[in-house]
């Protein structure tokens, strides 16, 4: 299938357009919030909220009997929410970690959550169907009515973020200086956390309970890369986590049998991947060149004080010297051969037909520039 074909599927297609449409939502939104969960060193708390939702999944069919998107998503947010203000409370009255306090919280919740729908799946009517979706997602049973739900909701979250911009920006970054400005960094806690929960929710549909921690991590995670601005960084993070979710359900449609909330997680995997390894700002592969150009940079400094030295002791620039004495005297004695060979092109050095070195009246110039700021710097 050619690329116009992609887009023409992608525009007039009800199924992919309708999965595309809540997967970008969902990327968005997650993103955006996942970034505030990154910035605290709390990337375990939508893992946490998201397995803790799934007992509120069963007790609202349980309680309604049925699976309307709205009732499901109330169920886990409740159920999600109060899981997180419990390891809160937890955290703020006893001696346990944060990270210990999520671990605890996600497990026995979760554990409850499965009890739940093992006894519902026992149940003689067949109502139940449907409801393992939200264990590991069902993107293509994504309706219409369930994309407006998440964009309604989504954009609630989105406009809260920005009223309160400053509070979680204190909050991310100096909750103390918040606190000694008046503003209350425990209400503000409770209400990012109350719109994350939201932010997870409205996903479980699309990638489930098991995936949708990497929805709110990997897009902040990748973000973290490129930028260290706040702003900048939710625009990525809600960048990446929409285009993952959107070429997740292109990739999943041209595939037969290929989930979409697992292709959704590995696109986004991606993005982490390139953006670890070719971010300006700290890709592995930028860092890795401009270590190296530091290291030869070093090396050729370091050679042309050296010489710079001999020549005072000699008292005679064009005095010169074997390749072994300048390999002696340097730190990276198998380098300094290529290093004369650098000088040399720069016009810096000079060899004599013994095949002994000295510095060029520019390379002596610039040995005695180097040699002054050294000194400035002491």
């Amino acid at each position: 299938m050619d690329l116009g074909a992609v887009f023409h599927n992608l525009i007039f297609d009800y199924t992919l357009r309708t999965v595309a449409l809540g997967s970008a939502v969902l990327g968005l939104v997650s993103g955006s919030l996942g970034t505030f969960a990154v910035l605290r060193r709390q990337s375990l708390l939508g893992d946490s909220v998201s397995h803790t939702a799934l007992p509120g999944i069963a007790l609202a069919f349980l309680l309604t009997g049925s699976k309307a998107p709205l009732v499901m998503i109330i169920g886990a947010a409740v159920a999600g929410w109060g899981g997180t203000l419990l390891v809160i409370s937890i955290v703020r009255q006893s001696r346990i970690k944060m990270d210990s306090a999520l671990g605890m919280i996600l497990s026995v919740f979760f554990g409850f959550g499965l009890v739940l729908l093992t006894f519902i799946q026992k149940r003689p009517d067949a109502r139940q169907a449907g409801l393992e979706k939200f264990l590991f997602g069902q993107a293509t049973a994504l309706m219409e009515r369930d994309v407006i739900v998440m964009a309604i909701l989504g954009a609630l979250v989105l406009i809260i973020v920005g009223l309160f911009w400053k509070e979680f920006k204190l909050l991310s970054f100096d909750r103390e200086f918040g606190s000694s400005m008046g503003l209350s960094m425990h209400r503000a806690e409770i209400l990012l956390t109350t719109i994350l929960v939201i932010a997870i929710v409205i996903g479980l549909q699309t990638v489930g309970v098991v995936l949708m921690s990497a929805m709110v991590v990997a897009p902040a995670a990748a973000a973290r890369q490129w930028t260290d601005r706040l702003g900048l960084m939710v625009v990525l993070a809600a960048i990446f986590g929409a285009v993952a979710g959107v070429g997740g359900a292109v990739i999943s449609s041209l595939t037969e049998r290929l989930p979409t909330g697992p292709t959704i997680v590995l696109c986004i995997s991606g993005i982490v991947i390139i953006s670890m390894l070719f971010a300006g700002n700290r890709g592995l592969f930028w860092n890795r060149l401009r270590r190296r150009r530091s290291r030869k940079k070093l090396a050729l400094e370091a050679v042309l004080l050296d010489m710079y030295e001999l020549a005072r002791q000699h008292g005679d620039r064009e005095h010169g010297h074997p390749l072994t004495t300048l390999q002696a005297m340097s730190f990276r004695p198998g380098s300094v051969s290529h290093t004369l060979q650098v000088l040399e092109e720069k016009g810096w050095v000079l060899v004599n037909s013994a095949g002994e070195w000295s510095l060029s009246a520019d390379g002596y110039k610039a040995a005695e520039k180097q040699a002054a700021a050294m000194e400035a710097k002491r």
